[in-house]
């Protein structure tokens, strides 16, 4: 087949055509995949600061709430207003640890972005939360990259994230805040996963309800030792009231008064109170009472016991003045000796200040303040706080 002169014309007419607009079509793929690109830089960008600010949150919400136990009940050692500034310092601390986007470290302002208050859950397992209720048990930190930016010389790093191609489109910045909410509930048990090889901070000692609900709710105790922030004890006053365990004075109870309760088998030895004492209760001693022990809906608990303290714990006892332990708190006890049975109310807290377990029975004393005790192996229960609960460990929840 022979082309004319004009069909040859046309023919590169039309190749030409085609060469056109495959550079045009190119022109335009290459700008929507360049735009892509764009985009996708700055989204990852926004996602990776996004992931930063929440772990600022996180760990600040964390460590500011670690602050709180400290302002709870009879043994608190800092006021509502101490706990918050003291909470604010240890969150602005932690954040400037993050680095933000372009910024090196977060920006925390603490009067902004740090609120307390008290998180408690109705007996139909709801939750409710009161800002600006104390005693706290509840912290929330919000970590803020939303602020209008300044100027180019702005430095502070709650401003906007500036984005890179973005800026093609009118957007130059982006919006991002991140919150995280720290708590710690009451408790009213202890548990201990098994094959964790943890403890939990109980001890089998034993303190009937009158004596400590004097102690705590109305001011009755004397105040001849202070407990120093180094954990030391020595003779002085620090405003916590102080109550003797052992031995009691109380005609209601059985001759031998208050005594240690076993926490594991019901025939306890001293040296399983001894290593109780020191180490805490274990998940073996647990297991007598299926692996968990809690007060139940009824109220009491019923746990054996021995009305008497030998004086072979004296030691154990004197290695842990200063440090905080939870002790059962019993309603009321039947039985003589090794045959008690104690109804066991609740679990409290306390730290140990001065021991004597030799000579006549009435020079005997094993004396205690309250203190705040929280922990990993305490379990939460309904209810808002009191003034002597112990606390479950610290948890985000939002």
């Amino acid at each position: 087949m022979f082309l004319t002169r004009s069909g040859i014309q046309l023919r590169r007419k039309l190749r030409h055509a085609r060469h056109g607009g495959i550079v045009a079509w190119s022109a335009v793929t290459l700008t929507a995949v360049m735009g892509f690109t764009a985009l996708a830089v700055d989204v990852g960008f926004m996602t990776q600061t996004k992931a930063q600010m929440q772990a600022a949150a996180d760990g600040s919400a964390l460590s500011a709430a670690l602050e709180m136990p400290n302002g709870w009940g009879s043994g608190k050692t800092l006021t509502a207003g101490q706990v918050a500034e003291a909470g604010r310092s240890a969150a602005e601390a932690v954040a400037s640890k993050y680095r933000l986007g372009e910024q090196a470290a977060a920006y925390l302002d603490t009067n902004r972005d740090v609120r307390f208050g008290q998180r408690t859950q109705t007996a139909q397992g709801a939750w409710i939360e009161t800002w600006g209720a104390s005693p706290y048990n509840m912290v929330e930190v919000t970590i803020h990259r939303d602020q209008p930016l300044a100027g180019s010389t702005a430095t502070r790093a709650d401003q906007e994230l500036p984005l890179f191609f973005a800026k093609a489109l009118g957007n130059k910045s982006a919006a991002l805040i991140a919150k995280a909410t720290a708590v710690v509930s009451p408790g009213n048990g202890f548990y201990i996963p098994a094959g964790s090889g943890l403890t939990c901070p109980l001890l089998p000692l034993a303190i009937d309800e009158t004596t400590w609900n004097i102690l705590v709710n109305d001011g009755v105790g004397s105040d001849n030792y202070r407990y120093n922030s180094d954990g030391t004890v020595v003779s002085g006053t620090d405003g916590i009231n102080e109550v003797s365990m052992y031995p009691d004075n109380n005609g209601s109870l059985p001759s031998g008064n208050r005594g240690s309760v076993d926490f594991g088998s019901p025939n306890n030895s001293t040296a399983d109170l001894s290593r109780q004492i020191r180490y805490g209760v274990n998940e073996d001693d647990l297991s007598y009472f299926g692996g968990r022990i809690q007060i139940p809906a009824s109220g009491l608990l019923a746990v054996n016991g021995d009305t008497g303290l030998s004086a072979g714990i004296k030691d154990d006892l004197d290695a842990i003045i200063g440090q905080p332990r939870a002790i059962p708190v019993f309603r009321s006890v039947s039985g003589p000796g090794n045959n008690a049975t104690y109804q066991i109310c609740k679990f409290v807290g306390i730290r140990i200040l001065y021991v004597k377990l030799t000579g006549s029975p009435s020079g005997k004393e094993v004396i205690v303040q309250p203190a705040p005790v929280f922990g990993g192996t305490i379990v939460g229960a309904p209810g808002a706080i009191q003034i002597d609960s112990i606390m479950t460990s610290l948890k985000l929840v939002h």
